[in-house]
């Protein structure tokens, strides 16, 4: 189980990393923190090769599915204040009737959801655009896992899931998911975020890192990409905008499941208040117990990365268990989420000592061996640790 320390002074102001000559490489950061303070140690690279202005430490970038990560964070924040039950029909939020096709007696549950047991799959795609019905998504059986109810299907990692998670928060509250993000996390541990650059400002996407495949195609925020007006993806014929939006009928509109923007030393700031575990500021204590308990119950068969994850908390290097999920390789466990889209490799892990962290990303980056989605950490992410590490004790050092 995580151990908490006692916590210390605040959050140290962070502190300038060294930077590179600008050049075409593409952007890469890496963010150290323990429990009081918080140091990058990488950031190279540039934020776009047509401006070729380098990267900074905490400029914003898509981070990817650590993003499911804050939206469990959020849900959990909601069952402190008595509006969620992570065990209760999410229909019951939802206002229209959620089932598997061919077990219409069992429920479907945030719980379920939240650990991808619920049976959710991928093949019927998963970005519902804004003026598009989730609902009618949900109905499409090849969206589910049919050969057994939920709860008892196998672990599937779905970004589908993530849509109706963020629906159920909003339906519980009547708040749009990206001003539950703001309210729930953002503003309170005093970081700069959003999702798809709504409610982020100009300045704030000014410094967007842009998304590149490693075959060098822009893929997204690069500057022909960022938003004006339209900051949401809308069906044909629907104008493009979340003013007139409804809470509860389709948070996919705001990416869930990979559209958080954020800076790594922001990210870090959000990995040490999870570092701080029972006693930090996001969860009560019988609520965290839940949060992490459930992540390390969630030990999935058959699994070669996502070997232990529940309500989006993953934990790698756990054990002796046969897994590739080796990052680190200095004998601690690691819990956190990784992230993986657009050419993007991305990380916020923290050590089971509750000791160290590590909040990073790295762009144009080559997809896993077996392709995208198929988890793994490639070489370029390990050397980009090791790299981090080895300038840390030479930190450490001076």
């Amino acid at each position: 189980m995580i151990r908490t320390l006692t916590a210390l002074a605040a959050l140290a102001m962070p502190i300038a990393a060294s930077a590179q000559e600008p050049s075409a490489q593409p952007a890469a950061v890496v963010v150290t923190f323990t429990q009081d303070e918080i140091t990058p140690l990488i950031a190279e690279g540039v934020r776009n090769f047509e401006s070729r202005e380098p990267v900074e430490a905490n400029d914003p970038v898509r981070i990817a599915s650590i993003s499911k990560l804050i939206m469990a964070i959020a849900a959990m924040r909601l069952v402190d204040e008595g509006k969620l039950d992570l065990d209760r029909d999410v229909s019951d939020y939802l206002g229209w009737r959620l089932r598997s096709p061919g077990f219409p007696d069992t429920p479907v549950t945030l719980a379920q959801l939240m650990s991808h047991r619920a049976g959710l799959r991928d093949d019927a795609g998963y970005i519902i655009p804004l003026g598009e019905s989730l609902e009618e998504k949900l109905a499409n059986p090849e969206s589910w896992y049919l050969q057994a109810p939920p709860g008892e299907a196998p672990f599937e990692y779905a970004n589908l899931g993530s849509p109706v998670v963020a629906s159920v928060l909003e339906a519980a509250t009547g708040e749009r998911y990206d001003r539950l993000l703001e309210r729930l996390i953002f503003e309170p541990l005093g970081i700069k975020a959003c999702v798809n650059w709504i409610g982020c400002s100009p300045d704030m996407a000014a410094r967007a890192v842009a998304l590149y495949r490693h075959t060098g195609e822009p893929a997204r925020d690069y500057p022909g990409d960022l938003p004006s007006d339209c900051s949401v993806a809308g069906a044909q014929g629907v104008h493009c905008s979340v003013e007139d939006y409804e809470p509860g009928t389709n948070a996919s509109v705001f990416s869930p499941q990979g559209g958080v923007r954020i800076g790594m030393v922001d990210l870090a700031r959000l990995g040490q208040a999870l570092m701080k575990g029972r006693k930090g500021p996001l969860m009560s204590e019988a609520t965290f117990e839940r949060f992490a308990r459930t992540a390390y119950a969630g030990q999935n068969e058959g699994q070669d990365f996502f070997c232990t994850y529940g309500f989006h908390l993953q934990i790698i290097e756990f054990g002796d268990q046969p897994c590739l999920d080796r990052l680190f390789e200095d004998g601690a466990e690691y819990i956190g989420h990784s992230g993986e889209a657009y050419g993007l490799q991305s990380g916020l892990w923290f050590d089971g000592g509750a000791d160290r962290g590590y909040a990073f990303f790295r762009t144009q980056a080559p997809p896993p061996a077996g392709g995208e989605d198929t988890g793994g950490f490639t070489q370029g992410e390990r050397d980009l640790v090791r790299r981090a590490k080895a300038a840390l004790a030479n930190k450490a050092n001076d």
